[in-house]
């Protein structure tokens, strides 16, 4: 009623259709040109890196290279078995539960003795205040291929691979790297850190054979279990590998690593989003680590050693405010 006091109301009522109409226009401009974006993002992109081996796709960027400055590996979903390993990381060594349900339940599954690891929307629980405040956390297991759960079960993600469209692309000046083709919500699983997993003598092989071009994708992983000695797991995914072996090192990453053990005590590196990530954002983790329950160190090696045993540090182009200048570098594998 005040309304029709202060003003005519047909007059009133055309100008409020033709604001609506303009809205509506450039609403339809903003999503044609979305649409548009997203259209050359996928016309950038070529074939699918995994040959169909992953659910999602995970393309690769056209270069004007063309497809011999790709590099040439043999890809793999998940760890496959390499010199000095003793154990088939791909073999069910693990129990399964006999939860007869659609979803186990921590209570009742001892799969879950350590807690659900994961949330009803497939994101990785938020870490406890205490655990974070005494510097470790609770291991992760999945159900595996003996649970005589459903496939459905809530404690069942990483074993499922890659579910969000993933880029290869090159960048100006760290080489590949990897780009979300779609907008990911924090604690995603994204991809795993899959290769071959190798004995801490080949690792050291590998590394001390490598000239001043080479690159290092071997990353050593240590845990530590209470009193128990630390264990050490090194997965190179230089010849045989997935997309994680494209991911660059961040001083402020979105991503982080969490050991993650499904049919095999050889846990899986799986890479979990550790915040929202736009779609065309660069995905990147901590090469020295992003968790508190191992120690990750992925190191490249650049120019002659000064020194027996003692690589040169590689620059640090991450752009991050908390840049330190230089990768992550470990070289305890050496001695």
């Amino acid at each position: 009623m005040r309304y029709f006091r202060f003003g005519c109301p047909t007059l009133s009522l055309l100008r409020c259709f033709t604001l609506i109409g303009q809205f509506i226009v450039e609403c339809v401009k903003v999503l044609s040109v979305l649409k548009r974006t997203d259209e050359d993002m996928e016309r950038s992109f070529g074939r699918d890196l995994s040959g169909g081996l992953e659910t999602a796709l995970i393309l690769i960027e056209a270069s004007e290279s063309g497809e011999d400055a790709f590099p040439k590996f043999q890809y793999t979903p998940e760890n496959v078995q390499g010199p000095g390993c003793d154990v088939d990381p791909t073999e069910v060594t693990l129990p399964g539960c006999s939860c007869r349900s659609q979803s186990c339940l921590p209570d009742s599954c001892p799969c879950l003795c350590f807690g659900q690891p994961y949330t009803g929307e497939g994101r990785l629980v938020e870490q406890r205040e205490e655990e974070a405040s005494l510097g470790y956390s609770r291991p992760v297991f999945e159900c595996n291929i003996l649970c005589e759960c459903s496939e459905a079960c809530q404690s069942r993600l990483v074993q499922n691979g890659v579910r969000v469209r993933l880029g290869v692309f090159c960048t100006q000046d760290r080489g590949w790297g990897v780009l979300a083709l779609e907008a990911i919500p924090q604690g995603c699983f994204v991809c795993e850190y899959a290769g071959e997993v190798i004995g801490f003598q080949e690792a050291r092989k590998r590394q001390l054979s490598q000239t001043a071009e080479d690159m290092n994708y071997i990353i050593a992983v240590q845990e530590h279990g209470g009193g128990q000695q630390p264990s050490r797991t090194f997965v190179d995914p230089a010849t045989v590998g997935n997309v994680g072996r494209f991911l660059n090192h961040s001083c402020q990453p979105n991503l982080v690593m969490v050991p993650v053990r499904v049919h095999s005590l050889v846990p899986r590196l799986a890479l979990f989003t550790s915040r929202d990530i736009e779609a065309g954002e660069e995905l990147t983790f901590d090469y020295a680590g992003g968790h508190v329950t191992s120690t990750q160190t992925h190191s490249h090696r650049l120019g002659p050693q000064t020194e027996p045993g003692a690589p040169q540090r590689k620059a640090c182009h991450c752009g991050a405010p908390n840049c330190t200048g230089v990768l992550p570098l470990d070289i305890s594998v050496l001695h």
